[in-house]
């Protein structure tokens, strides 16, 4: 049996709690819109400054959405995998890999932890697609789910809007 069906926690819940464990802690309000935590804000130079460096780095985040929910589709397609059956599990996952594509300058895979995420991100093997799904199809993220994986589902296309349904509770996974 696999883990993830002997724990009680919804999935979405748990690939937050995995990708970051203060997902589970209370929050006062989620942010409105697109607007990120101060926290978040302080890791881009420009977020620090706050006002319009915001909304301009809430712009370069929507665009980096787009560009990864149109990435996660076509490899989809090309490779003859799908989305877990689940969409909120690949929602979170495109969400990280934008967040990544903004603050490190590559989608490094969110599902791992890593001591350096800036040198992993420039070193590669773990920038999505990752050199273990590359070469065997095997995504720990469960992005890209071959018809063998009990989890896998029958899409191949989520749009921008699901992604941002299904995370815009959550804040970042960063």
């Amino acid at each position: 049996r696999h883990p993830l069906t002997e724990c009680r926690m919804p999935a979405p819940l748990l690939l937050a709690a995995l990708l970051s464990p203060a997902a589970l802690l209370p929050r006062a309000a989620a942010p409105a819109g697109n607007a990120l935590p101060a926290q978040r804000r302080a890791r881009l130079p420009s977020m620090a400054a706050g006002g319009a460096a915001d909304a301009a780095d809430d712009e370069k985040l929507a665009k980096a959405l787009k560009a990864m929910t149109g990435f996660a589709n076509s490899y989809c397609k090309n490779t003859g995998t799908t989305y877990c059956s689940d969409p909120s599990i690949p929602a979170v996952v495109i969400k990280g890999l934008a967040e990544h594509k903004v603050v490190l300058g590559a989608p490094l895979c969110p599902c791992r932890h890593y001591e350096d995420k800036a040198a992993e991100a420039k070193d590669g093997y773990w920038n999505c697609p990752c050199v273990p799904m590359r070469e065997r199809h095997e995504c720990h993220c469960m992005l890209f789910l071959t018809e063998e994986n009990e989890f896998a589902g029958d899409s191949q296309k989520l749009s921008v809007e699901e992604v941002e349904s299904h995370t815009e509770s959550m804040g970042s996974v960063l």
